[in-house]
C-alpha cells in the first residue's frame, strides 16, 4: 500500500491538472480551427508540443544531477506557493468574487478576435500564432505539474503518463461533440488540484529538510485530509463574513 500511495497521487494530480490546462489550450485551439482552417490551427499546436517536449529533454536529465533532499525542498517549496495560487483563486470563485473560468465565453472571445482579423493578409500566420501561444503556455503548467509531482520521488514516467491520459481524453471528447467543454466543473478541479500540490509540497518539504512523516507515504493522505478541511475552514468562515470577501 505504501508504495502504490505516491503512484496513485502522481498520477491523480498530474492527470486532473493537466485536465484542466490541456481543456483550456483545447478551447483556443478549436476556436481556431473554426474561425479560419484547421491547417494553422494544428501546425501551431504541432509547433508548441515540439516545443514542450524539447524542455522536458533538456531540463528532465538535470533533475537526476540534483541531490535529492535538495530537490525535494526546493520543488516542495514551489509546488507549496503554486498549490496555494490555484488555491486561492478556486476559493474566491467559489465565493463568487471572481468570475468562473467560461470556456463558452472564452471561445467566444477568440472566435470575434479572430473573425476580426479575417481581412488581414497575416490571418493564417495570426490564427497559428494564437493557437501555438495557447498551446505553449498551458503545456508549460502541465510540464511544470509533470516534473514537480513526479520528480522529488523519480516518479516522472507515472506522472507524463497522467498528463498524457489528461490530452488524450480532452482530444477525444473534443473531436466527438466538437466545442468547448464547458460542462467540465473547472472550478472544482482546480480547488482539488489544489489541494494535492499544496499537499505534495507539504510532503515534500518536510522530506527535503529530513522530517520523517509517521506512515512514510501514507502521510500524503493525512496531509490532504488537513490541508481540504482548513481550506474548506476558510470558505465557510469567508461566506459568513462579507467584509472579508468585500477585501479580496
Amino acid at each position: 500500500m505504501n508504495s502504490l500511495t505516491p503512484i496513485l497521487s502522481t498520477v491523480t494530480a498530474s492527470f486532473l491538472g493537466s485536465f484542466v490546462e490541456v481543456v483550456e489550450a483545447f478551447t483556443i485551439v478549436l476556436a481556431v480551427g473554426i474561425t479560419r482552417s484547421w491547417r494553422p490551427a494544428l501546425t501551431g499546436a504541432a509547433l508548441a508540443l515540439a516545443v514542450l517536449a524539447a524542455l522536458v529533454l533538456i531540463f528532465g536529465p538535470l533533475l537526476a544531477l540534483i541531490p535529492i533532499e535538495i530537490l525535494q525542498f526546493v520543488v516542495g517549496v514551489l509546488l507549496i506557493l503554486f498549490g496555494m495560487r490555484w488555491l486561492r483563486k478556486a476559493i474566491l470563485r467559489s465565493l463568487g468574487v471572481i468570475a468562473l473560468h467560461d470556456e463558452e465565453a472564452a471561445f467566444s472571445k477568440e472566435t470575434a478576435a479572430l473573425q476580426a482579423q479575417s481581412t488581414d493578409r497575416r490571418a493564417d500566420y495570426l490564427a497559428g500564432l494564437a493557437a501555438f501561444k495557447a498551446v505553449l503556455l498551458e503545456g508549460v503548467e502541465v510540464v511544470f505539474i509533470v516534473i514537480a509531482v513526479g520528480g522529488a520521488h523519480g516518479l516522472t514516467l507515472y506522472a507524463g503518463l497522467g498528463a498524457l491520459a489528461a490530452f488524450v481524453l480532452v482530444m477525444l471528447i473534443g473531436l466527438l461533440v466538437h466545442r468547448p467543454l464547458a460542462t467540465v466543473p473547472e472550478n472544482t478541479l482546480k480547488f482539488v488540484v489544489g489541494l494535492m500540490l499544496t499537499s505534495f509540497g507539504i510532503f515534500w518539504t518536510g522530506e527535503g529538510i529530513g522530517a520523517h512523516w509517521p506512515g512514510e507515504d501514507l502521510a500524503l493522505i493525512a496531509i490532504f485530509a488537513i490541508v481540504s478541511l482548513a481550506s474548506y475552514a476558510i470558505i465557510r468562515a469567508m461566506r459568513g463574513n462579507p467584509t472579508a470577501k468585500a477585501a479580496q
